[in-house]
């Protein structure tokens, strides 16, 4: 459903509110190694979800990036709207232009469902929260090497 850029912003916004203390910023390198991203693949989209106004970039010694508001308040929806835009959560469940309820495709009826709890999710969930849920022990096989 969604672009790789999508997914790597996902997990790059992830880290970024896992690791990040208030004042520190997270350099591309930490992110891509401990990812597994490609840098400058990754520096792309980085780049992108500061144009977005999501994150900060710092350069010198010091810098890297970092969340540019509270992660409470970032949601998931964000991240996808700001890398591949929301009109993903409208297309076709098997990838017909032409699909639409008027001529719907096999799997519209179902993939609708499933798409709509989908977006439902990503515009309640934020950055924050699964920070927490990560701290917490909750999901910590979603999410490897973050020891802080």
């Amino acid at each position: 459903m969604f672009s790789a850029s999508c997914h790597y912003g996902l997990q790059a916004m992830f880290y970024i509110a896992y690791h990040c203390q208030e004042g520190c910023n997270i350099e591309l390198k930490e992110i891509a190694e401990e990812r597994n991203i490609p840098k400058h693949f990754l520096s792309k989209i980085l780049q992108q979800l500061v144009k977005e106004k999501l994150l900060c970039s710092m350069k010198g010694p010091h810098g890297g990036f970092r969340l540019s508001r509270d992660a409470e308040t970032i949601t998931l929806i964000d991240i996808v709207e700001a890398i591949d835009g929301v009109e993903i959560f409208d297309e076709c469940g098997i990838g017909l232009r032409q699909c639409a309820e008027a001529e719907p495709c096999p799997i519209h009826d179902d993939f609708k469902t499933l798409r709509e709890q989908v977006k439902e999710l990503f515009q309640t969930k934020t950055l924050g929260a699964l920070a927490t849920e990560i701290s917490n022990g909750d999901k910590e096989s979603l999410f490897r090497n973050v020891d802080k």
